[in-house]
């Protein structure tokens, strides 16, 4: 594909096959060197000045931008800041006031657990009948009746890689007259998403997967333009005010989706994320899907070939999976464990999934054949055997 792969924009240790992008994206080559020249010649030289001569007050607006490119959006629709929680929490709150007559929340049960979590504290914080209703993945449609406020879904299973149908089920949503929240944590610079083309009314999701922000990198929110100024933030901050420096002791809202900003923005974490999206100036996403699949389409087939102790739990059919191939195996977290040892980086989901995650920005056919080769190795020879690899660490 034209202008991938983009090998030479990470670093990528010599050696290792990372085929973990969807949990943590690598670190960009830019990123230590933008964070020295902010904490240095900006928070150093400039302290609180920076804030206008170095125009931190702008740079979640800016890094909002360069992530609208990437899910179809216009300039000006999406915030950052905060974390991916928060923006659940603030989207599904404003959702379930546009709809105040109504009293039913669909989610899937493959959801990712937070956002289930937030939306039961939410609906607890509220306490006023409302259910949390959670079909299974395949059954979304059918659960969105006439009285749903709102539905809420990660677009990409995290667990699987399933693709949900955005398309059809956001029409389906607004022939129930329900509001359409999108978590696109699995999403975001894997698969194209073009949020207007369905009109969603909200999108959340994190940046330090695919979009390679760093670790607790801040997440973003996208309100369809349409609503914003009918929108009342249930966490209403001082940045998110239409004046905040005037200090007023009531809130006005900004006429834009920057009202659903909260807190200070995390200006190094925000520094290292706008130098982690030049990595897309160029890239079309049709393009890199078509090499995602090309990849992902590679791994199935190498590994089924070669293991066939491993059970494909991802869809096997290209439109029905994003950018992640993940496989079930009785002894899933040891053999992980093992392949990190020798080298091929994913990681284990309970209760048994092996889960590799493919970003053609630095990933190509030759990556695949050898991570395929060491997997073989790892089950055919069970390695994974060895005592070392039965303890669980904190994170697996």
């Amino acid at each position: 594909m034209a202008n991938l792969p983009r090998k030479e924009l990470f670093h990528l240790p010599q050696g290792l096959i990372y085929l973990d992008g969807n949990s943590l994206g690598p670190l960009p080559v830019g990123a230590a060197e933008r964070v020295q020249k902010v904490m240095a010649g900006e928070w150093g030289d400039e302290l609180i000045r920076a804030w206008n001569t170095a125009d931190w007050i702008n740079l979640p607006l800016r890094v909002g931008n360069q992530i609208a490119q990437l899910i179809g959006v216009r300039e000006g629709s999406v915030a950052t800041g905060d974390t991916l929680s928060i923006k659940v929490y603030q989207a599904l709150a404003a959702g379930l006031r546009m709809r105040p007559e109504r009293r039913v929340i669909v989610s899937d049960d493959g959801n990712f657990p937070t956002d289930l979590y937030m939306a039961q504290g939410l609906l607890d914080t509220i306490d006023k009948g409302y259910e949390l209703r959670l079909p299974t993945p395949e059954d979304v449609e059918s659960a969105i009746t006439d009285d749903v406020a709102a539905v809420m879904l990660t677009h990409v299973d995290y667990r699987t890689g399933r693709l949900h149908d955005m398309a059809a089920i956001t029409a389906r949503a607004h022939e129930a007259g329900a509001v359409m929240i999108w978590d696109l944590a699995h999403s975001a610079g894997a698969v194209p998403v073009d949020l207007v083309a369905c009109n969603a009314e909200f999108a959340v999701g994190c940046t330090y997967k695919y979009l390679n922000g760093g670790p607790g990198a801040p997440a973003f929110i996208y309100v369809r333009p349409d609503i914003v100024e009918g929108l009342q933030p249930a966490l209403a901050g001082w940045l998110g005010h239409e004046v905040p420096f005037a200090m007023e002791l009531t809130y006005r809202p900004a006429m834009s989706t920057e009202r659903m900003r909260v807190g200070t923005p995390p200006i190094l974490q925000l520094a290292v994320l706008e130098e982690a999206l030049h990595a897309w100036e160029g890239i079309d996403m049709g393009d890199l899907r078509a090499a995602s699949i090309a990849l992902t389409g590679r791994f199935i087939d190498e590994v089924e070939a070669r293991c066939p102790q491993l059970a494909l739990i991802t869809p096997r059919e290209p439109a029905r999976r994003g950018s992640q191939v993940s496989f079930a195996f009785e002894h899933g977290f040891a053999a992980m464990q093992a392949l990190i040892d020798r080298g091929v980086i994913g990681d284990f989901r309970e209760p048994d999934v092996m889960r590799f995650g493919f970003t053609p920005l630095y990933l190509d056919e030759d990556d695949v054949i050898a991570a395929a080769a060491i997997i073989e190795e790892v089950i055919v020879k069970e390695l994974w055997r060895d005592a070392k690899y039965q303890a669980k660490s904190r994170v697996t």
